[in-house]
């Protein structure tokens, strides 16, 4: 068990660099934004959805135009109603049935690279992967893919930390260009809730459309929603998890040959410490719906919090030696997944997706491995945290 190389992490990210911050719970005057770190600190944020809210508009004072049938964005009752839909899909019968065709898609990918000795391993596995399930889920074609990432990469480009002081005040290039991004994506998916309509399909989108809360049926745009954060999540999330694995064990031989000498242990738990030591999702956001006491701070309503879960996953007072990559930590509670009614809906299906790709990526490439001439490229976006590519020798 060995600390990892210090990669070129973005530098908000102190404790990914050894350095914990100094109190569970801050204000920044800086950008408005009371920060959370602690991992008592934030599980209490997700567990208390009446003082906490994640609809973060209502600290803003203006309104989302992705907030309709936003399911990240909403709170009881209209929260668990709307989840109730879609969960059918996500449930562990459906999400085990999907292994086989998971583990095709995982062998089709692998037969491309068969002839070549090198890859990258974000473009050639861990993205088609992911997005081909959740596009055949939802019945949108995955042969738009491309699409999807160019569309997803403009959402996650921008190195700008969010202010609560420039809300209203003009959106920087990359940010105007990423909103356009959204539109586009938001726009195509419509498309096919129009055409459902008229033409069902035994698909996901289907599902939304015909579906009823309440009585009534959701509005297109509710849908197209809901699909397009089902599309975003469902892949980005497994996509960062698969490489961040690959790269760990990696840096760590004596944990990917305690893996490889059981795997069917060794890579469900390299994959939880993994989310834990390199969090996808760092941070999560809600509103304060009134005074609230966290720490040893008292946070005014109407503020925005922002939970660094990337933090929580470091805090010394829940995980021994938290900076140490160790695939034998027993209990892991991590909070890569959240916590309460928002802890992730397909958190079930990125751990098979993972497991099956881990497993049959080091059967058919045993001796995979980076190279110095070509390191790992991270994110830039200090709201992600993963790789953006990962050069590799197959052989």
């Amino acid at each position: 068990m060995t600390t990892s190389p210090q990669w070129n992490l973005n530098s908000r990210q102190r404790w990914l660099h050894g350095e914990f911050p100094d109190r569970p719970v801050d204000f920044d005057e800086q950008t408005g934004l009371w920060r959370v770190f602690g991992h008592r600190e934030a599980t209490k944020v997700f567990a208390d959805t009446t003082t906490y809210s994640s609809n973060t508009s209502l600290a803003l004072g203006v309104e989302s135009e992705f907030s309709e049938g936003n399911l990240v964005e909403m709170d009881p009752p209209a929260h668990g109603k709307l989840r109730r839909l879609a969960s059918h899909a996500f449930t562990p019968k459906v999400v085990a049935g999907l292994e086989p065709r998971i583990r095709q898609i995982t062998r089709q990918l692998l037969d491309e690279m068969d002839c070549r000795t090198t890859a990258d391993l974000v473009t050639d596995l861990a993205y088609p992967l992911p997005v081909t399930v959740i596009a055949e889920l939802l019945g949108i074609p995955a042969s738009d893919q491309t699409l999807f990432k160019k569309w997803v990469d403009a959402m996650t480009a921008s190195t700008h930390e969010f202010s609560v002081a420039e809300v209203s005040g003009t959106q920087d290039e990359v940010m105007e260009h990423a909103l356009e991004q959204m539109r586009y994506l938001q726009e195509y998916i419509l498309q096919h809730v129009v055409e459902r309509r008229t033409s069902p399909r035994d698909d996901l989108i289907t599902g939304l459309v015909q579906a009823e809360v309440d009585g009534q049926r959701l509005s297109d745009r509710e849908v197209a929603t809901f699909a397009n954060v089902l599309l975003g999540n469902g892949h980005i999330t497994t996509t960062l998890l698969l490489s961040n694995t690959v790269l760990l064990l990696d840096n760590h031989p004596d944990a990917l040959h305690r893996v490889l000498a059981d795997p069917a242990a060794g890579f469900p738990a390299a994959i939880e410490e993994a989310l834990r030591y390199l969090t996808p999702a760092p941070v999560q956001g809600r509103a304060t719906t009134s005074e609230a006491s966290l720490g040893d701070l008292r946070i005014p309503a109407g503020q925005l919090v922002q939970i660094w879960v990337g933090a929580a996953n470091r805090d010394p007072s829940v995980f021994p030696d938290p900076h140490t990559f160790d695939i034998t930590r027993d209990p892991n509670p991590h909070l890569a997944f959240g916590r309460g009614i928002h802890f992730c809906l397909g958190a079930p299906l990125a751990r098979l997706e993972a497991k099956v790709a881990m497993t049959e990526l080091y059967q058919r490439f045993p001796g995979i491995r980076t190279t110095p001439e070509a390191p790992p490229v991270f994110q830039s976006s200090p709201y992600v945290t993963g790789l953006s590519a990962l050069p590799v020798l197959l052989n």
